[in-house]
């Protein structure tokens, strides 16, 4: 199982940016996708973002589109997940998480970094 340490969260104002950051253990050649999902109290865990690792695909939940953007640098086994135009909507507890070749489903997470944007 791969380990994932996520960093750079913290509290915001409104409109303003935040960029995270995911550090994996490792990457095998079995390694697919990583992905963003955020938990806000109360609610379910949500899908936030996705990256494949080798080439590069995206995908974006709607609530995000145009104001996150999901990377990865390859060499260094991180991914990121910049945020722009945040909204008090956003406020959650947001997990890195590693989906492997054949699978639907994230096998990975980390622990979590808080994200609060105040209005």
């Amino acid at each position: 199982q791969v380990q994932l340490v996520e960093s750079g969260g913290g509290l915001v104002q409104a409109g303003g940016s935040l960029r995270l950051s995911c550090a994996a253990s490792k990457r095998t050649f079995s390694s697919y996708a990583m992905g963003w999902f955020r938990q806000a109290p109360g609610r379910e865990r949500e899908f936030v973002a996705q990256i494949t690792w080798s080439g590069g695909t995206t995908y974006y939940a709607d609530s995000v589109k145009g104001r996150f953007t999901i990377s990865r640098d390859n060499a260094k086994n991180t991914v990121y997940l910049e945020m722009n135009s945040l909204k008090p909507e956003d406020t959650a507890v947001y997990y890195c998480a590693s989906r492997e070749v054949g699978r639907t489903n994230f096998s990975s997470w980390g622990q979590g970094t808080q994200v609060t944007v105040s209005s």
